[in-house]
């Protein structure tokens, strides 16, 4: 049987019979090198010789293609192609290239671009055939990162849509200023109304031109202070035109390679609110910052706003301003359990009293604590309480140095995130051991060789871990003769 490769790549196996003459020999190196399928092709449509640019191809084709019709070794659906290129050839039309698919041995398909061309008149037709795979392969890694691109795009897009929409619908003054030229890149639409500019003429304008010449060094410092250490304490300025004051915050984040301010603005109305050191002066603020349990409020977002002296004292922090603005989760309950049940009772049922948790101080220290909170939702912004109460002293009252370890299983689980593991492990084995001991003793009557054979242990061995674990009654001596 004649095959369908040369022994030697890119050749015809016989290109004089095909061809003939010389000349034949030397077009035929140059169509097999030129193309990574030659076919020629007798006027009937029948495969007569075949060279192929590597072993590879010809080995995924898979048998022979000579003496076989040219329209068979294509699929179903390719077929109409090869009859009109046969027909094109023949009519000495212009070449043109068209695709086909030929199955391979192993499944699936190799997509051949081919363009035929007739020698002579009544002579053979010659197909030369390009690989497609590597093009669509690169097509289709190309139409990958094209719709890639256009899912991020449209998060993106999406993620833009709801920053706008919340930022020109806040109803707090909100202003971005870079950090670099500290000029207005953006304003809210309350920021606008608040300084009496439109938001277009605020726009690319030195931000502390807003206010009077008196207020700018208080805000030159708390750019700098924001910028050194990422937080500031809020200033009170004045707008140019006007005595109105203005509470002044700012935070830092960066957007690619540039940092910018996010600056809150808010107006200090002398007639309705209550400054600072008046609220820390009330009754009322001095009974909860001298209350010997911790005291805290957060916002919505879990972060803290404000605090006692008692809280300060557990989170092992040494002022209010390394704990204001953290979220309560850094010191307060086991990672991942408790603040989630916590919350989850606080919006469902509004409070809750003795829960029981771990705080974690600053430098390691952990202390069992039992909370109550409520949640404030009437508050403008709405808030959580938090009355964190130290039990640890409670707890160990035994005066021993080891913390005691419970005696039914049911107490296992409230050691997890206080005891260590291996303590747990052991007093599990202990505690299902000595469950074991009064079964069998039940089981018996109290007859403690049946009891020693039912569990497997000698009665010497049963004596002693009668004696371990305060069963039984054993006297002094009983036991030590066995």
């Amino acid at each position: 049987m004649e095959t369908l490769v040369s022994q030697e790549t890119n050749h015809f196996t016989d290109p004089d019979k095909t061809i003939g003459g010389l000349r034949a020999k030397a077009a035929a190196k140059l169509i097999a090198a030129a193309a990574d399928i030659a076919l020629i092709i007798d006027t009937e449509g029948i495969v007569r010789d075949a060279a192929f640019s590597s072993s590879e191809l010809a080995e995924a084709t898979g048998g022979s293609w000579l003496g076989q019709a040219w329209a068979d070794t294509v699929h179903r659906d390719s077929r109409d192609k090869i009859k009109e290129m046969l027909e094109d050839a023949r009519g000495k039309e212009l070449p043109r290239w068209r695709q086909v698919n030929h199955p391979l041995i192993r499944g699936g398909d190799v997509p051949i671009s081919y363009s035929t061309v007739q020698l002579e008149d009544g002579g053979p037709i010659v197909a030369v055939g390009r690989d497609l795979r590597g093009l669509i392969a690169l097509q289709r890694r190309l139409l990958d990162a094209q719709q890639s691109m256009e899912r991020e795009y449209a998060r993106l897009r999406q993620s833009e849509t709801r920053y706008r929409l919340l930022f020109d619908i806040a109803s707090e003054p909100v202003i971005i200023v870079g950090a670099n030229e500290q000029s207005v890149v953006e304003a809210n639409p309350a920021a606008s109304r608040l300084l009496g500019i439109e938001a277009g003429r605020l726009v690319g304008r030195p931000f502390f031109e807003l206010f009077d010449s008196a207020s700018r060094s208080a805000l030159y410092g708390l750019f700098g202070a924001v910028q050194a250490g990422g937080r500031g304490d809020e200033i009170s300025a004045s707008l140019p035109k006007n005595t109105r004051q203005l509470s002044v915050s700012a935070s830092l984040f960066r957007q690619g390679t540039a940092a910018h301010f996010l600056v809150r603005l808010s107006p200090l109305e002398t007639e309705t609110a209550v400054s600072s050191n008046e609220k820390r002066n009330s009754k009322l603020f001095k009974v909860i910052e001298g209350m010997p349990d911790g005291f805290v409020v957060i916002g919505m977002d879990r972060t803290i706003l404000d605090m006692n002296a008692a809280f300060i004292d557990l989170a092992q922090c040494g002022s209010r301003e390394q704990v204001r603005g953290e979220p309560l989760d850094r010191w307060l309950g086991r990672p991942g359990i408790d603040m989630d049940i916590l919350f989850s009772n606080l919006r469902e049922f509004g409070s809750v009293s003795c829960f029981s948790s771990i705080m974690r101080g600053e430098y390691g220290v952990v202390e069992n604590v039992e909370i109550s909170a409520v949640a404030v939702s009437s508050a403008d912004p709405p808030c959580f309480g938090f009355i964190i109460r130290n039990v640890g002293a409670r707890l160990t009252s035994d005066g021993g140095t080891r913390r005691g370890l419970p005696r039914s299983v049911e107490q296992l689980t409230e050691l997890i995130g206080r005891v260590p593991l291996k303590d747990i492990v052991r007093e599990t084995t202990d505690v299902i051991e000595r469950l074991c001991i009064e079964a069998a003793l039940e089981l018996t009557g109290d007859n403690r060789a049946s009891a020693a054979q039912m569990l497997g242990l000698s009665r010497q061995r049963l004596y002693s871990k009668l004696r371990r674990y305060g069963l039984g009654d054993l006297g002094p001596e009983e036991g030590a003769a066995d």
